[in-house]
């Protein structure tokens, strides 16, 4: 909801435009596995430019998780892509990831609506555009299904109920409780996030299924031997899918999107280092594309 009262509704996608493949993030300036020289040619001006003419059509948006992005850098982005490009907005951290918030600010103190509005001025200057696709709303792993957190992230999704949500859950325990985890998200009309990442005891369990009329896939890759032990942050999304291991994804999305009533879906790659992220992006735009309608 903007700030006049308004209901924000996102952009229908038809036809090819119901399926979106990119990547999480578009800016890796630094670091071993840095983008410069690789995806982007060195002195490119504008890389989100760059990567809305050259790569994709949509992009997740990974530095609103730091801090609230200042609504006229989000004007800023509306005006520098293409008018049918669509952005995935992940949500503050302060709504999230308190604990982590809490260590970066020094202040251990819960969200307001005060939170909130700040957090959805910051989107309107895409969902006015037609350019929000989705929220997304990654929570950690030590994020279990419990009555309270049940009860916690219903009353985070009622006050972005104005948007399209998808809600990233990584605790095997909403996946035991599957039914309840479905029916708290349908009330919401929010979809339950398909994550690839290393499987241990305690990973969620799920299907590429789409909850409500939207499809979201996340690709972390698999990484299993870094994906707690890493030194640097990168380390853990060092990974390059195989066409074998991406093939049994794409069947299932071309498969949803032939049915009589397709869902929107958007596919994420964050294994970013060294652009791995974009190649295996690319790889899944041929492999869903093949077979399908022209």
């Amino acid at each position: 909801m903007s700030g006049t009262g308004r209901v924000l509704q996102p952009a229908i996608a038809t036809g090819a435009d119901r399926l979106r493949i990119g990547t999480s993030g578009w800016s890796y300036p630094t670091g071993e596995g840095k983008w410069t020289g690789v995806v982007y040619p060195p002195g490119t001006r504008s890389e989100l430019a760059y990567y809305a003419t050259h790569l994709f059509t949509t992009v997740e948006v990974n530095a609103s998780f730091y801090r609230l992005i200042p609504p006229a850098t989000a004007k800023t982005w509306a005006r520098t892509t293409p008018p049918d490009f669509q952005f995935a907005v992940k949500a503050w951290q302060k709504f999230t990831h308190p604990q982590m918030h809490a260590a970066a600010s020094g202040k251990a103190e819960p969200a307001t609506q005060e939170d909130v509005d700040r957090f959805r001025a910051s989107l309107d200057p895409l969902a006015e555009r037609r350019k929000l696709g989705a929220v997304l709303l990654q929570f950690p792993p030590s994020f279990h299904s419990t009555p309270e957190t049940a009860d916690s992230l219903g009353t985070l999704l009622g006050r972005l109920a104005a948007y399209p949500l998808a809600v990233e859950l990584r605790h095997r325990s909403w996946s035991h409780r599957k039914s309840e985890t479905r029916k708290l998200l349908q009330e919401h009309r929010a979809t339950w996030v398909v994550i690839d990442e290393p499987k241990f005891p305690s990973s969620i369990r799920q299907d590429v299924e789409p909850l409500s009329e939207m499809l979201y896939l996340r690709f972390h890759g698999r990484n299993a031997a870094k994906w707690w032990t890493h030194d640097r942050a990168e380390e853990r999304y060092d990974y390059l899918y195989s066409e074998a291991e991406l093939l049994p994804f794409a069947a299932k999305i071309r498969a949803l999107l032939t049915t009589a009533c397709p869902p929107r879906a958007f596919v994420f790659f964050n294994n970013h280092a060294r652009g791995q992220a974009v190649q295996n992006a690319q790889m899944m735009i041929r492999l869903v594309g093949e077979g399908l309608p022209a």
